[in-house]
């Protein structure tokens, strides 16, 4: 069976690790730490995938630009001591072997840092599999389209032949930007119903439907 696509873009928390309680519990922590508003478990996921930066804007839009480095800094101090405890998600590694054997470009375009995408490749072992990232301190944070025209000029895909595999509406709106398909991770940081308002090309709930999707579809 022919390809439908030649370049597979994933982003990472959330989609192929199993990260976004972690992310919330980290901000949550964060947050009571400098003695500020704790925002819920739904406000705190909602902002996976954007940049650290612009989700701390996001979350607290009443505060000044020097105070935004503070819950930055502490966020950090919580993920970074446990960051190399997160798991996969059960197939994600035979999922990314898979499609690398069969012949498919793979690159992560994520709201993390590069340090912390390096981390994430260093304790998975996946960084061989990937041919190309971006991150969010490389270029503008979802759903901003840059990550995903980048990825296509180094790679020299055209967008109809790309997809976006994300959890959250941040990837399906960059994905929507930039022109590309995308297929929506229901089972990361953003629920199904909100996912489905932006027309992915399937709506998956569990990684083991996503990883059936791409073998038989992609």
């Amino acid at each position: 069976m022919s390809k439908r696509y030649d370049l597979l873009i994933f982003d990472w928390d959330g989609t192929l690790m199993d990260s976004a309680g972690t992310i919330v519990a980290c901000i949550q922590q964060a947050s009571a730490d400098l003695g500020w508003p704790v925002p819920s478990r739904e406000a705190a996921s909602h902002i996976i995938g954007l940049g650290l930066r612009e989700a701390v804007e996001a979350l607290f839009p009443g505060r000044g630009e020097d105070e935004v480095p503070l819950l930055v800094e502490r966020y950090r101090h919580h993920y970074l001591g446990q960051d190399h405890e997160i798991a996969l998600f059960d197939g994600a590694r035979e999922l990314i072997e898979d499609l690398h054997r069969g012949g498919y470009l793979l690159a992560v375009a994520t709201g993390k840092a590069r340090r912390g995408l390096d981390r994430a490749f260093g304790h998975s072992g996946l960084e061989p599999y990937f041919h190309a990232s971006r991150t969010a301190d490389e270029t503008f944070s979802k759903p901003h389209p840059a990550m995903i025209e980048e990825l296509l000029d180094e790679l020299m895909i055209a967008p109809e032949r790309a997809l976006m595999v994300g959890d959250t509406s941040h990837d399906l709106e960059m994905a929507r930007n930039a022109g590309i398909d995308a297929l929506a991770a229901a089972y990361g940081a953003h629920p199904a119903g909100h996912l489905a308002g932006y027309e992915p090309v399937a709506l998956c709930l569990s990684f083991t439907e996503l990883a059936g999707w791409l073998r038989a579809n992609a």
